[in-house]
């Protein structure tokens, strides 16, 4: 070890300390939350928990209760077949965000607006928001429409406007890293455009990879 070394690095034992701390620090807790009738949002949900975990992060993926009659799903046989492939995946509870340091949502648009069942949940959640339990909660959101003008933007609007009630803290990618805009420049939350074959018409994987990471850099950053 060097003069300057001595005086002003970290001897090996120091160093190995502060990594031994780090490892014993408990990971970032984050919930994936989706909601999809047909697999596209699960599938992005599936990218952000990639995402999440390799930049360390302890993660959930859950979903929101499917409330559509069943004849109306019947109906739709790619509706039908999704639901009966992810019929394992386990169902958000209220505990669920109350574990979570950080949040990511991903849901599609309606109108300009979350579905019903999102809705639905988040109405469920008065209860922690009267106890505080979701101030300062890191939060994040991916959304799909069937064209490119097809609300994307004001569902992930709309969805924040519940999350400022809340007293959360948005994590939006914004224009952080140039995927961004490799994958249609949504500085709002990673969105994609759903063809009548039911696949994504843009690029998005290491745009949703990246929101993850940079909602797990956010949540950290809070919680430290």
């Amino acid at each position: 070890m060097g003069f300057l070394d001595k005086l002003f690095g970290k001897s090996k034992k120091e160093e190995a300390s502060q990594e031994a701390q780090e490892e014993q620090r408990p990971k970032t807790k984050i919930a994936i939350i989706y909601y999809s009738s047909t697999g596209t949002n699960y599938q992005l949900s599936q990218w952000a928990a990639e995402g999440a975990k390799e930049a360390g992060a302890d993660v959930k993926v859950l979903k929101i209760p499917e409330l559509a009659p069943q004849e109306a799903i019947d109906q739709n046989p790619a509706w039908k077949e999704h639901l009966e492939a992810t019929k394992e995946v386990p169902e958000v509870t209220l505990e669920d965000l109350e574990w979570a340091d950080g949040i990511i949502f991903s849901v599609p648009s309606r109108f300009g607006n979350v579905p019903g069942q999102v809705k639905q949940f988040l109405d469920s959640t008065g209860a922690l928001w009267f106890n505080g339990k979701l101030v300062n909660k890191v939060v994040s959101a991916m959304t799909s429409a069937s064209n490119k003008h097809g609300g994307q933007e004001k569902t992930l609007l709309s969805l924040y406007t519940t999350m400022f009630h809340w007293g959360a803290v948005i994590a939006a990618p914004g224009y952080s890293d140039p995927v961004t805009f490799e994958a249609g420049g949504n500085p709002y939350g990673t969105s994609v455009t759903v063809g009548e074959d039911g696949k994504m018409q843009e690029d998005v994987e290491k745009a949703v990879k990246h929101q993850a990471k940079r909602t797990v850099d956010v949540t950290e950053t809070i919680n430290k």
